[in-house]
């Protein structure tokens, strides 16, 4: 008795570009001027699409380079181009962090102030990281992220 097996046609691959795994997406830094505006640009190009906004935390900034939702979303790579990053860098520098962590101080049953007075105490003391340095830290912290400074 012989058998006769018919398969499927085999299916051909979906065909990918090569620019739809790859993302470039450019902070204007001009439009940062403290850090309700640094998440009002972040919102602008990576949550437009969004029926939500990323809320001012950096948890949830960090959060966002997971790629389960915003622009980077089913992209391999991220390339972000931060234009005028100088201008955000001062923006988000110094005293823009220390008057951050004093608000937090102000508020011990939220925040952990024994931290928040560490982190205060190295930023004033030239060891702290400043706002934008820990924005550009949680960057690196992901592999699939290029950040180019403009």
């Amino acid at each position: 008795m012989a058998w006769c097996i018919s398969l499927p046609p085999a299916r051909a691959e979906p065909s990918i570009a090569w620019e739809d795994l790859i993302k470039t997406i450019t902070i204007v830094g001009h439009n940062i001027s403290d850090i309700p505006s640094f998440y009002a640009e972040i919102n602008r190009v990576m949550m437009a699409d969004e029926s939500w906004a990323l809320g001012e935390s950096l948890d949830a900034f960090d959060d966002l380079f997971y790629g389960g939702y915003g622009a980077i979303a089913g992209h391999a790579d991220v390339t972000i181009v931060w234009q005028d990053i100088e201008t955000s860098r001062s923006a988000l520098g110094y005293e823009t962090t220390r008057a951050f962590l004093r608000g937090k101080l102000r508020h011990p049953e939220i925040y952990d102030i024994a931290a928040i007075g560490r982190q205060l105490d190295a930023l004033e003391n030239g060891d702290g990281r400043t706002y934008f340095e820990t924005v550009v830290a949680i960057v690196g912290d992901h592999d699939h992220v290029t950040l180019v400074g403009a």
